[in-house]
């Protein structure tokens, strides 16, 4: 009995121990393949990075408005380029002698500035207004007029110093800054007009009472057009089929029908000096105030301003800006009249300063083309008035349709650079340039 419960004992001590070695196996094997899969990780544990963008910049830092301002008969003129988010000057380009006119590429890469006193144009980037580049145009030229639709090439409209003469049409390269070509056009060409398919421009001959249609491909005349007396302005469709010019002496606009250069005239009343296209609503503004619905075929009865000079006309077409004289007299005062282009009702009047004017005017505002001028910002937020004789600036925040004021309460005025002018009384500052036009940026 004793061997035989010994021999069970034994055996059941050996089936425990086989029991153990199993389970410790077991563990070895999970221990060695955790070891397995800890080494195949690494040691090094990488927490997981998410980057987080940061914002984008305000658009609006971006948009700017460009005013040009003349300094005399004998001394460079400049570009002040205004921050439309932050109402400031943020840089002056030195400019020729006489500037009258500008134009900015579609690329906004370069603006193109005419010297009428010195035959020649003023090229710069608007990021950086110390890089000038002077252009050369023919001695007997005038230069009054820039424009163009393309990135490659900008037209000059030059008058001739020689009376008599007819004008010319620089075609500049924007690629070497050189003149690519010269065409031949009427007298005293003072405006240009290229429809936004780059195919055809057209030049305003004010002394000749004509236009002249180029071929911009092969620069070629295609057809001089007897449109109406002493045209002034002239402005493209969106659609590049017509253009229209306005005929300050005959009180007309005339409608060119690009494809035929056929043309028909609507009489808005003499006297208008400028002109504006709202393509957003097809619509034509005459400084005169005439305003013509291209679709309909209509004149709106328009309220009546007092000697008005230029409009501005919101992105969206709901608002226009007329700056306006409220008399001849000496104050010389002014207005902005807001008129509502649904209704054609007016919303409110902004009356600027008075200015006190030379009559003998030394500095050159009598004869500027435009003695008060206005242009919107391209995002819509504001409004800038140019004053030749005030020597500045304002801007109207279309928000509140109010003059954006300065520190003191008073309506802020951006003040051109110092003249080269005599000061008024010895110890004071010169006074300072006389902006005559501006161009709104992107």
């Amino acid at each position: 009995m004793k061997n035989s419960f010994e021999n069970y004992v034994i055996r059941a001590i050996s089936q425990v121990e086989v029991l153990m070695s199993q389970l410790l196996v077991g563990r070895l094997g999970g221990l060695l393949l955790l070891a397995l899969i800890c080494t195949s990780c690494g040691d090094t544990f990488r927490p997981v990075a998410t980057p987080i963008s940061p914002p984008p910049p305000d658009p609006s830092s971006f948009h700017y408005a460009l005013v040009i301002s003349s300094n005399g008969p004998s001394n460079p003129g400049s570009s002040t380029r205004i921050d439309v988010s932050g109402d400031t000057n943020v840089g002056v380009a030195r400019l020729g002698l006489g500037p009258v006119h500008a134009a900015l590429l579609p690329n906004a890469g370069r603006v193109y500035v005419a010297n009428s006193l010195e035959n020649s144009i003023s090229s710069y980037s608007p990021t950086d207004v110390t890089s000038v580049t002077t252009v050369s145009l023919p001695a007997s030229a005038v230069p009054v007029f820039v424009h163009t639709t393309q990135n490659d090439t900008v037209y000059v409209a030059n008058g001739d110093v020689i009376p008599g003469n007819t004008g010319t049409v620089s075609a500049i390269s924007t690629a070497s800054n050189v003149i690519a070509s010269t065409i031949s056009v009427g007298t005293n060409p003072v405006g240009l007009a290229e429809t936004p398919d780059t195919k055809k421009l057209y030049v305003v001959n004010q002394g000749s009472d004509s236009v002249t249609s180029i071929n911009t491909i092969d620069k070629t005349v295609n057809a001089t057009l007897s449109t109406g007396t002493s045209p002034v302005w002239a402005v493209a469709g969106s659609d590049s089929a017509r253009v229209y010019v306005l005929n300050q002496g005959s009180g007309t606009v005339s409608s060119i029908d690009t494809s035929s250069e056929a043309f028909s005239n609507v009489s808005v009343g003499a006297g208008g000096n400028f002109m504006l296209y709202d393509k957003g609503r097809n619509r034509l503004y005459p400084t005169l105030l005439a305003t013509i619905d291209l679709t309909a075929g209509t004149s709106p009865a328009c309220p009546v301003v007092c000697s008005p000079v230029s409009v501005a006309v919101l992105p969206d077409g709901s608002r226009a800006y007329v700056v306006s004289y409220v008399s001849g007299s000496n104050p010389l005062s002014s207005q902005v009249t807001v008129i509502d282009t649904q209704s054609y009702t007016v919303r409110k009047v902004i009356p600027l300063s008075s200015v006190n004017i030379d009559l003998v005017n030394p500095t050159g505002c009598a004869t500027s083309r435009f003695r008060l001028f206005t242009a919107a910002a391209s995002d819509g937020s504001r409004v800038y008035i140019s004053n030749c004789d005030a020597g500045g600036t304002k801007i109207i925040l279309t928000a509140t349709d109010t003059l954006v004021p300065d520190l003191t309460g008073n309506p802020l005025l951006i003040s051109a650079p110092v003249s080269s002018f005599t000061p008024s009384a010895a110890g004071q500052q010169p006074p300072p340039q006389n902006p005559v036009f501006i161009l709104p940026g992107p």
